[in-house]
């Protein structure tokens, strides 16, 4: 399959990382606003550089389009890109309002070919452990969990992009940028969402940005709730954490490693991500983005191939969209917000 790429930023980096190791997949063009980006790409990977997206679909005819853009483009490039015929895996967010939410549903529902998202930590060793575990029931019911984000973005990081920090731009900021992925985590473990109550606040960078560097949250669920916190105004980036509260035991899950804190005192770290069982541990970005990018992209162009429905397409992601937008609907004044699908 010809593969492109639109938006030659560090995260496509991973993406065409991960491309150039499929077997039966050829990058073949990438596009980007600034084109001499795009013909840094095209130079380490192959393939042609093109200056737009619209040049770039007509003249190369890919079969699949990966869109790293800036978060406002996500939802007009993935509408043009299934309109013209190509399948596309989109980077987070899947959309920035509920506006997008509806244009891309119909998009989606007026073509034939496949669109997803890369929640590239639902791929980790230590996810697919944990959610294992989880579904065994071994771990006993579970009452309650909690997950931490805690990370550094400077002054420059916003005002040298060009889009970062303006609400109609990036959309949001320390959830819809950095911790999506663990929100959708807490979604995953957990179930369907009921509602969410949430608060953001501006701490570090008051008149540089117009988005939050601060949000918590707290997330009802059918059975039990989440308490959710996430901040860019930390010293520094570690890993997410992510702790289930079950009755048998207590799960932490810190990058690839998982902590059972059992109830009777006992500590257990079971070795995740061993040779051979297939899912990656090799970190393509930031090793704090998860090791994910490459599973979650090769179980696409798989779905693709044997016709399989993605995990994770817009109906496999609805709830953590709707969840994301609710937060911030509540924390811009609304209160409690319902997740109705």
């Amino acid at each position: 399959m010809k593969a492109a790429i639109v938006g030659c930023g560090s995260i496509a980096s991973v993406h065409a990382a991960s491309i150039s190791q499929l077997t039966g997949s050829e990058l073949v063009a990438f596009a980007d606003n600034k084109k001499n980006r795009a013909a840094d790409f095209a130079a380490r990977y192959g393939g042609k550089a093109y200056g737009s997206l619209e040049d770039m679909l007509e003249q190369e005819k890919p079969d699949v389009l990966h869109i790293c853009t800036p978060h406002y483009l996500h939802v007009p490039m993935a509408v043009y890109g299934l309109s013209h015929g190509v399948h596309v895996f989109m980077e987070k967010p899947p959309v920035i309002s509920r506006q997008q939410l509806g244009e891309l549903e119909q998009a989606s529902a007026q073509s034939d070919k496949k669109l997803g998202f890369c929640f590239q930590n639902r791929y980790n060793p230590s996810v697919i452990e944990v959610k294992e575990l989880l579904a065994s029931g071994k771990a006993g019911k579970i009452r309650g969990a909690r997950g931490i984000v805690t990370w550094s973005r400077g002054k420059e990081y916003y005002t040298e992009s060009g889009w970062r920090g303006s609400l109609a731009t990036e959309g949001g900021g320390a959830l819809i940028n950095q911790s999506v992925h663990t929100m959708d985590l807490l979604a995953y473990f957990l179930g369907t969402p009921l509602w969410v109550e949430a608060g953001i606040q501006n701490h570090h960078l008051k008149g540089i940005i117009e988005v939050e560097d601060t949000m918590e949250a707290y997330i009802r669920f059918a059975d039990s709730s989440a308490c959710f916190y996430a901040t860019t105004a930390y010293c520094d980036d570690v890993p997410p954490l992510i702790e289930i509260a079950c009755e048998d035991r207590t799960i932490r899950i810190e990058d690839l490693e998982v902590t059972y804190y059992f109830r009777d005192g006992h500590v257990e770290k079971p070795v995740v991500g061993k040779k051979g069982d297939g899912h990656s541990t090799e970190c393509l970005g930031k090793s704090y983005w998860g090791c994910g990018h490459k599973d979650c992209i090769a179980d696409f162009y798989r779905c693709i191939r044997e016709g399989q429905r993605f995990p994770q397409d817009l109906d496999g992601m609805k709830e953590t969209i709707l969840l994301m937008l609710g937060a911030y609907e509540s924390a811009r004044g609304a209160g409690v917000v319902e997740i109705v699908r």
